[in-house]
């Protein structure tokens, strides 16, 4: 356990990073810029779930308040993001927990992104139609 009361770690997946300031305290709030977490990800409930995911492997639902900064790339890729620097924070204070995290894989930050476009095709890989005539 940290000397400090509050940890701040980050995440990042695609273009998406986040910043979760981790503080000991009532675990009702959890903000993403400043507004509140259902209200930002629209309540879809796979995008909730995935960033609740690290409160549920460590039961700590009534114990910690996150107040996260996430900018760039879609709703999907920051909460995985929001995901990893929860995981990561969680360390901080739990830092026996480190298997239960890594047998799920959500300490390792996700590098796939999108191929670039190369000259002479459409996409990445998409060449034009081909015509012997």
């Amino acid at each position: 356990m940290t000397t400090s009361t509050t940890v701040i770690e980050s995440g990042g997946r695609k273009t998406a990073s986040a910043r979760v300031k981790l503080v000991p305290g009532s675990g009702n709030t959890l903000l993403v810029n400043e507004k509140p977490i259902s209200v930002y990800f629209q309540n879809n409930p796979v995008l909730l779930k995935t960033i609740s995911i690290a409160y549920d492997l460590l039961k700590t639902d009534k114990k910690f308040d996150a107040f996260i900064q996430v900018e760039g790339g879609g709703l999907s890729a920051q909460s995985q993001a929001i995901r990893l620097a929860l995981c990561k924070a969680f360390l901080e204070f739990f830092p026996n927990s480190r298997t239960h995290f890594k047998k799920q894989g959500y300490l390792t930050r996700d590098s796939r992104a999108k191929e670039r476009r190369k000259y002479g095709l459409k996409k990445a890989r998409k060449a034009p139609q081909f015509s012997k005539r």
